[in-house]
């Protein structure tokens, strides 16, 4: 069954059009709670938020539907999306929402769900949802409402919970490190977990306004942090997205390190301690020597397909705990149940402080392979999959980079584009292999 509404994440969109108005908010909040009440006769709800000004709207909205269906409701304010995992869990709730569009500009707005175990929920759980979408409402009399009422320590105790994921005999006193929240659902906790760890914190991106999240600043625009870490002169730098599930981080050089790094390093630290890492799940689009450096270690490595829902479920199929993606979504399940830059970020330094040696210099054993990345428009109803004379190009390529390299060819989900990656340990083959790929299909309109 295909879903209407819901997509890799839970249902985003433009405010004020298609599912992300006030009214099928509410229905949606309904929905959910009628389905939670089949199986529970008093369900509780955690709600948390990013900074966006639709927040508000949404907010209401979603406590109104709830409410509606006789479901209570705890509202947790403006929080991390791993924030709210934590707390459904930590509180024992029926069900986790979040409104937030993660890193998308303030115009966009989203509704995403985690289960009672701070996990994300699967298909059969959103095609429910659908299903009761289509049916009318079953309003729940005055005795039997929900509730509603707000959490005023949910920022402190998700604080809490990040820190205990750092060692107890380790601190960050003597580094100064900048923290950008992208003006988004970390701006009052990130600089506060570093601080209360020892760090001495220059906090960018920390002045939400409704309208600034992720303008120009965050994980999708690293070059503010760059910026900052020279300025300042500071040891690292780590900026999060909108809703604070992926990071990028700097060393104090102004290198920009990214998520395939970072994952690599989370798995090298672990075999440090003498810690078994069976092994590690990537995506289609994890750099090569990550698979390559990894697997020289003894560690298996397996690709998921493009997004961290599908990570998970590689994860949780193979028994691992470590998996990500390059954009910095991590997933480090012996810390958390979800994607969470702060403990990703936490995990780092706390690899560096240990070892007394800098980012350069745990990751002195791997440099990313050389990757081209083209774009082709495809024409209408053009079938490239099935294309004898693209697929004998690719064998060719294929073949010229043997185990050195790799062919990646995808259909973009959003726009009718074919997305070409060649990967090499020379850059200027992975550039020549990919444009004979890109000439190829446009020969064959």
């Amino acid at each position: 069954m295909s879903r209407k509404y819901f997509g890799t994440d839970g249902i985003r969109g433009t405010v004020g059009q298609g599912a992300i108005t006030p009214d099928f908010v509410m229905k949606l909040a309904h929905s959910v709670g009628r389905v939670l009440k089949a199986k529970e006769d008093r369900p509780t709800v955690v709600i948390g938020k990013d900074t966006r000004i639709s927040g508000y709207m949404l907010e209401s909205a979603l406590e109104s539907g709830f409410n509606s269906a006789g479901v209570d409701v705890i509202l947790l304010g403006p929080l991390p999306t791993p924030g709210v995992a934590y707390l459904t869990r930590a509180l024992r709730t029926s069900l986790g929402v979040v409104i937030s569009a993660s890193h998308n500009p303030y115009p966009d707005n989203g509704i995403k769900f985690f289960s009672a175990q701070g996990t994300k929920l699967d298909d059969a759980w959103e095609q429910a949802v659908e299903a009761m979408l289509e049916q009318p409402p079953v309003w729940a009399d005055s005795h039997s409402l929900g509730r509603a009422r707000r959490l005023d320590d949910a920022a402190g105790r998700y604080i809490e919970f990040c820190k205990s994921s750092f060692a107890n005999d380790l601190t960050l006193k003597g580094l100064k490190i900048v923290v950008d929240g992208a003006h988004g659902a970390a701006y009052h906790i990130a600089p506060k977990v570093f601080h209360e760890l020892g760090a001495e914190v220059i906090s960018i991106g920390c002045a939400p306004d409704g309208f600034n999240i992720n303008h120009k600043v965050g994980a999708t625009h690293p070059e503010a942090l760059i910026e900052a870490v020279k300025v300042q002169n500071a040891d690292f730098g780590v900026a999060l997205d909108g809703d604070a599930d992926r990071l990028q981080l700097v060393d104090a050089s102004g290198r920009l390190f990214n998520g395939d790094e970072v994952l690599y390093l989370m798995a090298v630290e672990r075999l440090a301690r003498g810690d078994t890492v069976p092994g590690v799940v990537g995506t289609l689009m994890t750099n090569m020597a990550v698979e390559v450096a990894l697997k020289s270690r003894g560690v298996k490595f397996v690709r998921a397909k493009v997004g961290d829902r599908y990570v998970l479920e590689e994860l949780e199929k193979h028994g691992w705990l470590l998996g990500g993606e390059g954009s910095g979504h991590l997933l480090a399940l012996d810390k958390h149940t979800t994607g969470d830059g702060l403990i990703s970020a936490l995990q780092v330094l706390q690899a560096c402080v240990r070892h007394k040696q800098t980012l350069a210099e745990l990751l002195s054993d791997i440099k990313l392979f050389p990757q081209t990345l083209l774009n082709i428009r495809l024409q209408p109803g053009q079938d490239w999959k099935t294309n004898a004379q693209l697929a004998s190009e690719i064998k060719r390529v294929e073949a010229e980079l043997g185990v050195d390299g790799r062919v990646l060819i995808r259909a973009s989900g959003t726009e009718p584009l074919l997305r070409i990656m060649v990967e090499a340990r020379d850059a200027t083959q992975a550039h020549m292999c990919a444009e004979r790929l890109a000439d190829t299909l446009l020969t064959i309109r």
